[in-house]
């Protein structure tokens, strides 16, 4: 059993990330700007935060956690100060505190700028998230996962995926919350950037192959 924090608790990937990691026994506490909207099950506690704070607010709420996770996301409202800056006061936090396991929910080709002119409309979200993965990689002694999955659907999971971006633009919420889930237990995927797209490989098969 994990004691495990989530920034962006009242998120569609959060809720299902909440399910997962409570059914394999964990104990998590999800924060969110309105923790009114985090799901209600035993062994989750809803907090409220708002990633406006400061580092020293967000790691007085982290002290005695192992893992954190980031799936906070502000749909294009709040980039900078969210979806950017946000994430990075996180990982400061998680500093402060001696937290050392982080897992990232980021998006493909947050890191590849020359992709960005292929979908126009994002370019402002993956620059956003582009800070905030290269911070994680290269200003932090945290042991990361970065999972960046493609277009989220509110479709049935399968429980199979691809790691060769090239099978599918699509990834079901369920399958890309249950990667989230798997992946704090496989030690290869630290210190890893995790392309993801709906696929036929099965999700413990494919972490299993992470090198």
């Amino acid at each position: 059993m994990s004691k495990i924090f989530i920034f962006g608790g009242s998120g569609r990937v959060a809720t299902e990330l909440i399910k997962d990691l409570v059914a394999d026994g964990n104990e998590v506490t999800a924060a969110a700007r309105h923790p009114e909207n985090i799901i209600k099950l035993d062994h989750v506690t809803a907090d409220k935060l708002d990633l406006h704070t400061s580092v020293d607010k967000i790691a007085d709420q982290i002290k005695g956690f192992g893992i954190i996770y980031f799936t906070a996301g502000s749909r294009g409202k709040d980039l900078i100060q969210t979806d950017a800056m946000g994430a990075i006061k996180t990982m400061m936090a998680a500093q402060k505190v001696g937290v050392q396991r982080y897992v990232m929910l980021s998006s493909m080709f947050s890191l590849n700028v020359d992709k960005w002119h292929e979908i126009p409309s994002l370019e402002d979200y993956l620059a956003a998230k582009f800070f905030a993965d290269n911070y994680l990689m290269d200003s932090t002694h945290l042991k990361y996962t970065i999972l960046q999955p493609t277009n989220l659907t509110e479709t049935p999971g399968t429980d199979r995926i691809s790691l060769d971006n090239t099978s599918s633009k699509e990834n079901s919420i369920a399958d890309v919350a249950k990667v989230l889930a798997e992946v704090i237990k496989y030690p290869s995927t630290v210190d890893k950037v995790i392309e993801m797209t709906s696929g036929s490989t099965p999700i413990d098969e494919a972490l299993k192959g992470v090198k």
